[in-house]
Formats: C-alpha cells, structure tokens, sequence
C-alpha cells in the first residue's frame, strides 16, 4: 500500500470516529417553555334567560317573609321608583348591562343588609344566585383596554342617576320596598332581555 494511500485512509477513519462521537454526545436542544395563554374572562351572560324553578322558588320564599314586614308608606313610595316598563329594551345592549348590574347592585346591597335571623336564613340562596348574576355582569360591562370609551346615553345617565338618588336620599324602608317588589321584574323581564342580547326588542 503505498502511503498516500494509508494516510488518506487513516483521515477518513478519523473523520467517521470523529462525527460519531459528536453525533452521540450531541446535546439535544432544549425546549421552550410554552407561555399558557392567560385566562380570558367569558362574558356568559347568556346562560340567565331563565333561573331554575328551585332559584325562583328561593326568591319566592324570600319574597313572601320580607313582604310581612313592609310599612304600606313605603310600599307606597317604592312604587314611585320603579322603572316603567319598556324602559330596558330601549337602552343599548351594552347599557342594558349597565342598567341591570347597578340595579343587581342595590338588591345585593338591601338584602345583605338585612339582620333579621329568620330573613337571613331565607335570603342564602337567593343573595348567592344574584352575586353570581353580578359577577357575570360586571364581566361583561368590563371595558376592553384597546377600546375607546363611549359616552352614556341620556336615557342609562337618567337610570343610574335614579338609584343613586334613591340609595342616598331615601330611607332603609323604602329601598327594602323597591327591591322586595322590583325582584321578580328584574329576574324574570330585566335579566331575560339582557341574556337574549340583540334578541330582547
């Protein structure tokens, strides 16, 4: 064998051992860790076109005992507060929201309120439900934070004015007789039409 010839020999095996080592010690690349996108908040307000008959059942009951206590005085001026119907459908889908949440709002506030043992027992179901209702709300009143804010209406101005008149100016008696018979509007009309969305004419 002539030595040109051993010696190119020579390098090709040293070239083959040479990429088999690498090849095996070779680190494998190290995978990125994967960024779990952030959990997005749902807007589910949709799943409130109708509560179960055993949650309307609970706010009839709870209904029924806080109306025993009522003064007819303050029947008399809650009745004065109330919305007139229609008035919901002709807000915005989005203050319709609005709308619904502030008045959620102040019966979460009135009837957690409420001291009395027996009307604390009763009211268990029906304040857990409307917090679950508010949450949702407030979700889907959350603004975006590319979105640019939009002006109220005049008609959801003159709304959320009314209640807070009413929080500050009227007495503990009279906001227990507009929430106790403002209930049933707002579970079964107010909160259908804001679950129906475009639906709700």
């Amino acid at each position: 064998m002539k030595p040109e010839t051993a010696g190119g020999h020579m390098l090709l095996l040293l070239l083959l051992l040479l990429a088999t080592v690498l090849t095996r010690t070779q680190a494998h690349p190290v995978p990125r860790a994967t960024r779990l996108p952030v959990e997005a908040k749902d807007c589910n307000i949709a799943q409130f076109k109708s509560l179960s008959p055993q949650e309307l059942q609970a706010f009839r009951k709870a209904k029924d005992a806080i109306e025993e206590g009522l003064l007819p005085k303050d029947v008399r001026r809650a009745s004065r507060l109330l919305p007139r119907d229609g008035n919901l459908q002709q807000l915005q889908v989005q203050e319709r929201q609005k709308a619904l949440q502030a008045e959620v709002a102040l019966t979460l506030k009135v009837l957690g309120n409420m001291t009395d043992p027996a009307l604390v027992t009763i009211l268990g179901q029906p304040l857990h439900t409307l917090s679950h209702i508010h949450s949702q709300l407030q979700t889907c009143t959350e603004p975006q934070p590319t979105a640019e804010p939009t002006p109220q209406s005049r008609l959801l101005s003159r709304w959320l004015h009314r209640l807070q008149e009413a929080q500050n100016k009227e007495t503990p008696g009279c906001l227990k007789a507009y929430v106790t018979l403002n209930l049933f509007r707002l579970l079964t009309r107010d909160l259908k039409c804001v679950a129906s969305g475009d639906q709700c004419a």
